[in-house]
């Protein structure tokens, strides 16, 4: 199926650029926008699977227009930060505003059109090895103030152990050594996690994982 992607960014070049290789890749796109608000009323004409969001916008940030895309949406689409600072608050920021990956703009095509076809598919856009440094570095133990609180009392016993253990980075293979079960019993607990909790992909599962104190930020990875 033809992903259907949104391309937000102020600079006119680079949504050209981004439109051309996403056609060139196969991807169909749907809309473009110079600001956050444009971003955000083409989402809600278009319905893309897909939104390529640049940070720092007139009028809306993309942040700020990631979050209204993203609250109460039933059937939201799959956002990717895409700016060209490579700063670690606007990832956290991203990431707990229900982003789905992080991109600079100095991406390579293949690597575009891939990442693209990688969250349209349910994949999370980040190494779990950068989202626990970021989480450990911005996270704080506050349930009044956490951006991304969930209650973890709906969950069963062995779900709590897979979100902890994903919490430290596993994948679906790690996990399944550690618990000595079926990577596919695996796959089907951590879709129970995710949909349990409400959350889109397994960055956002990390967030929670520390944001409620399941797993305790460390020190900052170097």
């Amino acid at each position: 199926m033809t992903v259907r992607v949104v391309v937000a960014d102020d600079q006119a070049l680079v949504r050209t650029g981004f439109r051309m290789i996403l056609t060139a890749g196969g991807v169909d796109v749907v809309a473009e926008a110079a600001t956050g608000a444009e971003a955000v009323d083409a989402v809600r004409r278009t319905r893309p699977d897909v939104v390529l969001m640049d940070v720092r916008m007139p009028e809306l940030d993309g942040l700020e227009a990631t979050r209204r895309i993203l609250t109460g949406a039933v059937a939201a689409p799959r956002i990717i930060i895409l700016t060209t600072f490579d700063l670690d608050q606007y990832v956290y920021a991203a990431l707990a505003a229900g982003a789905s990956g992080f991109l600079l703009k100095d991406v390579t095509p293949e690597h575009l059109v891939a990442a693209v076809r990688m969250v349209q598919d349910g994949d999370a856009l980040l190494a779990p090895a950068i989202t626990r440094r970021l989480v450990r570095r911005f996270a704080r133990h506050d349930p009044q103030t956490a951006a991304v609180h969930r209650d973890l009392a709906t969950l069963t016993r062995r779900e709590t152990e897979v979100l902890r253990l994903l919490a430290g980075g596993l994948s679906n293979a790690e996990l399944a050594e550690a618990l000595h079960l079926p990577e596919a019993t695996v796959k089907t607990h951590v879709a129970r996690i995710l949909a349990k909790l409400g959350l889109r992909d397994r960055v956002q599962a990390v967030v929670v994982a520390y944001e409620t104190g399941l797993v305790s930020p460390g020190s900052p990875e170097d």
